[in-house]
């Protein structure tokens, strides 16, 4: 038990987690004791971990099966668990499949079977019909976000994918909420429920409406950006033509921002959540496909450029912002003869005639061809930028690093001058490419 205590000691200190809260502490006792576990918690309450801990425990170092399946409903979901487990350093190799990446990189990546698998519904039932590794060494199912999953109309896939795997011993779901019932093929026979959707906690978010004298939003919601400040945020949308819209207008006053929706490529998704990471774009102009299951950091403010249509897209927005112990605020910009639904309170407008200070973008994302299939480190990038790009600590921002390229944040002002110095430099024994995102 002191060794087992010792080890998650070590994961927490890597993933820089002082330490684990209730609803995980709770979560990973049922998950050891119980065949079937059922974790209902909001959003940005730390899911992952709750499930990824017991789950290292259930593996066997000699088997060399895949052994632990994870389902979800998002490739930015599949993406940052993977991340989320491999940050863990616990030697067993994740890998991650889903649609839009390119088949043959899966089946490079799959050549030597990872312990866990995570996935789509789409594209991992492509791997079990076309019978890409066995199926029989699965022992562990993990439905994360699963009311999404069947939301998104993958039950039919999910369906076919539960048929291969009789071999099953253990099955835990998770959600953030309690809106769908898990269907019988699943097997969840007397799961054991840890339920923290409830649970009495004092609510740090603040919702604030914001009146626009005209149908078209626009322009409040520009004067409400100035008023807020150059902070990180999410601007809400219902639909794609909107996010283009914004887009264009926040381009014409000069407002640096990303986009992110599911009409986009994955790379084009991906890299505009790198920015966004990274402090390059401030702001996320997204679809609710950004409320929920993708990997960014805390955010100060949300806001609901447009109105969501249901009370679950509502929290779902707003679980973006006030997470854990930190405080958020919620935007809602509604026309002013716009009824607010019945889930929305309505408070008193603000005023948002007051300016904050206008700070100028200044970090810049740089493009790198190669990564860790190269063999290439963090290490080695930080390296090359401190020596061959002269670079001060300070100035060297976040390093992603991903199994073919890398990408990293430097100063604007100094971005074009390290291309210049740093392209067709060698990383380990790989000539790599280096230009500005």
């Amino acid at each position: 038990m002191a060794n087992e205590i010792k080890n998650q000691r070590d994961i927490l200190d890597k993933l820089e987690i002082e330490s684990l809260n209730p609803m995980q502490e709770e979560a990973i006792a049922v998950i050891e004791k119980s065949p079937n576990t059922i974790i209902l918690s909001p959003t940005g309450t730390g899911k992952t971990l709750a499930f990824a801990l017991p789950l290292l425990d259930l593996l066997d170092p000699d088997d060399t099966n895949i052994q632990a399946l994870i389902i979800v409903p998002s490739r930015e979901l599949a993406i940052q668990i993977e991340q989320v487990i491999r940050s863990m350093g616990s030697g067993y190799k994740v890998n991650a499949v889903y649609g839009g990446k390119p088949m043959s990189k899966d089946k490079i990546e799959l050549k030597h079977n990872p312990a866990i698998l995570v996935g789509t519904p789409g594209r991992i039932l492509d791997h079990f019909d076309n019978e890409r590794f066995s199926k029989a060494g699965f022992k562990t199912l993990i439905l994360d976000e699963f009311d999404k999953s069947l939301e998104n109309g993958f039950e039919e896939e999910m369906k076919a994918i539960l048929y291969y795997l009789p071999n099953l011993s253990k099955r835990i779901l998770t959600s953030a909420t309690q809106a769908v019932d898990v269907p019988i093929f699943v097997g969840l026979d007397n799961p054991k429920i840890v339920n923290y959707l409830h649970k009495k906690t004092e609510s740090r978010l603040a919702i604030k409406i914001v009146i626009s004298q005209d149908k078209n939003k626009l322009h409040s919601l520009i004067e409400l950006l100035k008023h807020i400040g150059n902070e990180p945020g999410i601007i809400f949308c219902n639909f794609r033509e909107s996010i283009d819209d914004v887009s264009v207008f926040l381009r014409k006053n000069n407002i640096v921002h990303a986009c992110f929706s599911g009409g986009m490529e994955q790379r084009d998704r991906e890299q505009a959540l790198i920015k966004f990471r990274n402090g390059t774009s401030q702001l996320l102009v997204a679809t609710d496909l950004a409320a929920r299951g993708i990997d960014i950091p805390e955010m100060k403010f949300i806001i609901h450029y447009e109105l969501p249509i249901h009370e679950e897209e509502f929290i779902h927005r707003n679980g973006r912002t006030a997470r854990v112990n930190a405080t958020g605020t919620a935007y809602v910009i509604k026309w002013k003869d716009q009824l607010l639904p019945d889930f929305i309170e309505y408070t008193e407008p603000i005023g948002i005639s007051e300016k904050a200070p206008h700070k100028k973008q200044y970090w810049e994302t740089l493009f790198i061809s190669g990564g860790r299939r190269d063999k290439i480190s963090k290490g080695d990038i930080a390296g090359l930028f401190f020596k061959q790009g002269g670079l001060k600590k300070e100035q060297l921002g976040t390093i992603e690093l991903k199994p073919d390229c890398a990408y990293v944040a430097v100063p604007l002002a100094l971005a074009d001058q390290l291309v210049g110095s740093l392209n067709n430099s060698k990383l380990k024994k790989k000539k790599v490419r280096i230009y500005v995102l």
